[in-house]
């Protein structure tokens, strides 16, 4: 017996499948990646730290994320391969050990308004199954509650095929039957179009009529309008009949001919509709923004109430909720009300569902509702909601890569936050995680830092270990990570008060509250808590007030920094006026573009289902534009040579002599402040980091005229070092006469605050009340609220 016992106990050979325990990256170059080679141990909690633009995302993104993904793509077939996006291959000599790589990023969810949290989650869908199983009436299937379905009416002769033979049926008034509001078309609001800012009718189309974004008549648009015969160029618009004017506005697409060309005619309300309307306002290009909310008003649909669906979809309830009801509840309330259903019948379609909706509130979004747009979530909302169908996924061995987490969370919610993680990395997953916030280190197993500078001063591995190892590092990170903000001696006392007065915006309750002005003053509270909804619902909009929000840039290869902030005008007008030539000569977007690469830079060569491969212009070298125009100079350089230089060095360069540009050298100055010195002027937006976006935009929008900047989470994407030149930056504008709101999280911030408002006490339903407004010594001092608790421990209180 002892024998046999004996032989039961001894443990196996270790099996050599066991000894895939490592992510090997040799020579890794994407980006600014200086030959990185490093092993990451799997199904382990691994962060990657580092200052904004060292290359973390470069390394986890766009290196390991990246390789996996392409790899999974070629296992489909070529037919497949066709309609995904073609992935070519990353800068790295070998990588060993890769799995299944699941991205969960902060790129806000998509701008499209027909998409709701509802939608974009599997809850919608289950809850629709459950109405057209148990509403009463029953009206039909699950797309008889779905918004993005019309319904639809035929008759005639339907063919079914059956086993070889086809068998024809005459089918009359057949019915299918859809949710979607037949007046608003499933969008909950009804546009209205003011006439005045389409057109000037005192002109005539040939002579600059139109004012509408890109409806220039010097193009295809002139050409099919004059080539329609539908009306007469020349004549003013006031002097058209009524049918001229109907075909000009409202007609339906129809063919032309115009100089032998088949062409479609479409009047301007439906175009619009078509080409802006269809998209979120807030994802449009600021100009054709600015003319939406010029010429056109939204009113909720009369006929649905904004909910989106028919008046049959409303009419079916389960225990008195119809399914607009039911998606307008806070998903903690809903969760509740789902929790009491209690039929057999569906018992398998109410656990899943109920299982979705207590993970909203286990990751800390109950507060939200199913109905609440897509677009309209914060970075951090939108990187959360994709979580949820990560959580109760039985997948084991897949590598979770997450981009900052913590962004949008309170310190309460980041221990929240930590617990999945682990919960993720317990079940046998391998969780890469880049970060900054100390409270998110902590919880590694393995950490892995990279430097040391940014942008070129990067792309090296610094310290690779533990937690531990790390904070006695002399890296950057190290020195910073024990870093404790302590609480200004003394605050600047307020110059005046700005006031709200009944604040009921989303979950607010009446706040009243006094905004000081001329300090830098802090909005605080849990996520959820109102924050967003007071400054941006009741201070936003008011004279003099500048807001930079969190939206994201937007900007493809052709944009760097030097478009995105408006620099490179005055250095196009310098170079013009020192050569006597035309400013649009050095734009590689206008008449200076190399023709070869249109300007681009690269030649890209689609090789059909195989990534499509770039390379440098043998034309231009890359340098984007005509070989002569480089024969103009400014201050002896080149319009290429300029978009070369740093920011630090291009500051020096249009401080004086020839190339002395006052313009230019303000913009430069701005982009110095906010920590940019090192970034290239004409590198590419998209090889940017998320720290150096959000510095990018705050130094572009900084140039807007106002005496009050309300910055929505500026920490975002920054290091634990770029936090103090932030802060830095935010003194200078308090003591240039301005004054500053931040809605903020970060601790270091508050600290350095003058003045602290508190919203809470929860989130949702549970928050929008004022809990605390004083100083950030008081806060710490009475620990009244969660915050209060939190920064007394950050700062050693």
């Amino acid at each position: 017996m002892s024998m046999a016992t004996g032989t039961d106990t001894e443990s196996p050979a270790r099996q050599l499948a066991d000894s895939h325990d490592l992510i090997r990256v040799q020579g890794a170059r994407e980006n600014n990646l200086k030959d990185v080679s490093i092993e990451i141990p799997k199904r382990r909690l691994t962060v990657f730290t580092g200052v904004s633009g060292s290359g973390k995302s470069s390394l986890v993104f766009g290196t390991i994320a990246a390789e996996s993904q392409r790899m999974i793509n070629e296992t489909y077939s070529a037919f497949l391969q066709g309609f995904m996006p073609s992935l070519s291959r990353p800068d790295v000599d070998r990588l060993e050990g890769l799995t299944t790589a699941i991205i969960v990023d902060q790129e806000r969810m998509g701008a499209n308004p027909r998409s709701t949290v509802g939608t974009a989650t599997d809850a919608n869908a289950m809850l629709r199954i459950l109405f057209s199983r148990l509403g009463q009436p029953h009206i039909g299937p699950p797309t008889a509650f779905a918004f993005n379905v019309p319904t639809r009416k035929a008759s005639g002769v339907m063919s079914t095929e059956k086993g070889g033979r086809v068998e024809r049926s005459v089918v009359r008034d057949a019915v299918y039957q859809g949710g979607m509001c037949p007046r608003c078309e499933g969008m909950g609001s009804v546009s209205d179009f003011d006439l005045t800012a389409l057109y000037d009718d005192t002109k005539s189309l040939n002579g600059g009529a139109l004012t509408i974004p890109g409806y220039s008549m010097d193009g295809w648009y002139g050409r099919i309008f004059s080539g329609s015969g539908f009306f007469d160029m020349d004549k003013p618009i006031s002097k058209f009949t009524k049918k001229q004017l109907d075909d000009l506005l409202y007609k339906e697409p129809t063919k032309v001919k115009v100089e032998g060309i088949n062409l479609t005619y479409e009047g301007l309300i439906p175009k619009i509709q078509k080409s802006m309307l269809s998209k979120d306002v807030d994802a449009l290009q600021p100009h054709i923004r600015a003319f939406v909310e010029r010429a056109i008003t939204f009113t909720t649909c009369p006929e649905c109430g904004g909910t989106r669906l028919s008046q049959e979809a409303l009419s079916s309830k389960i225990r008195g909720k119809n399914i607009a009801e039911a998606c307008a509840l806070q998903i903690s309330d809903l969760a509740d009300w789902v929790r009491d259903i209690n039929e057999p019948s569906v018992a398998p379609l109410l656990t899943g569902l109920q299982h979705i909706l207590d993970s909203f509130a286990g990751i800390g979004l109950g507060y939200l509702s199913l109905d609440r747009p897509a677009g309209t979530l914060s970075g951090g909302e939108a990187q959360r909601t994709k979580m949820i169908r990560h959580l109760g996924s039985s997948l084991t061995d897949v590598t979770y890569v997450f981009d900052e987490p913590s962004i949008g969370l309170h310190p309460h919610d980041i221990e929240r936050m930590n617990e999945l993680l682990l919960q993720l990395r317990d079940k046998g997953n391998t969780v890469l995680v880049v970060e900054h916030k100390p409270e998110m280190i902590a919880i590694a197993d393995h950490v892995v830092d990279l430097g040391p500078g940014a942008g070129t001063g990067g792309g090296t591995v610094c310290f690779e270990g533990s937690v531990d190892g790390l904070r006695g590092s002399d890296t950057i990170t190290g020195r910073h990570l024990g870093d404790r903000a302590s609480l200004k001696p003394s605050v600047r006392p307020s110059t005046g008060t700005m006031e709200v007065r009944g604040a009921s915006t989303h979950n607010l309750k009446d706040v009243d509250v006094d905004i000081p002005l001329g300090v830098l003053c802090v909005v605080t509270g849990v996520a959820g808590s109102g924050k967003s909804s007071l400054i941006h619902g009741s201070v936003d909009g008011r004279d003099g007030v500048v807001v930079i929000d969190q939206g994201a840039i937007r900007g493809s290869r052709r944009s760097n920094p030097a478009t995105y902030t408006g620099l490179l005008e005055p250095i196009r007008k310098a170079f013009a006026k020192v050569n006597g030539v035309k400013p649009a000569l050095f734009s590689s977007n206008s008449e200076g573009a190399c023709p070869a690469c249109n300007g681009a830079g690269v030649i890209y060569t689609d090789l059909g289902v195989m990534a499509t491969v770039e390379s440098t212009c043998e034309e231009c070298e890359g340098r984007r534009v005509q070989a002569s125009v480089l024969e103009y100079r400014l201050g002896g350089r080149n319009i290429a040579e300029v978009l070369e230089m740093s920011v630090a060095e291009a500051e020096a360069f249009f401080s004086d002599g020839e190339a002395k540009t006052p313009a230019a050298h303000k913009v430069l100055d701005r982009l110095a402040d906010v920590g940019l010195g090192y970034l290239k002027l004409g590198q590419p937006l998209t090889t940017l980091s998320g720290g150096e976006r959000q510095r990018l935009k705050l130094a572009a929008q900084m140039a807007d005229k106002g005496d009050t900047y309300v910055l929505d989470e500026p920490t975002t994407g920054l290091h634990l070092a770029d936090v103090e030149q932030l802060l830095g930056l935010l003194d200078r504008l308090v003591e240039s006469g301005k004054s500053v709101i931040v809605i903020e999280h970060h601790q270091a911030v508050m600290a350095h605050a003058d003045w602290i408002i508190d919203l809470g006490p929860g989130a949702g339903h549970d928050g929008g009340r004022l809990v605390f407004e004083g100083t950030p010594a008081d806060l710490v001092a009475g620990r009244p609220t969660l915050t209060g608790r939190h920064l007394a421990a950050y700062v050693g209180s």
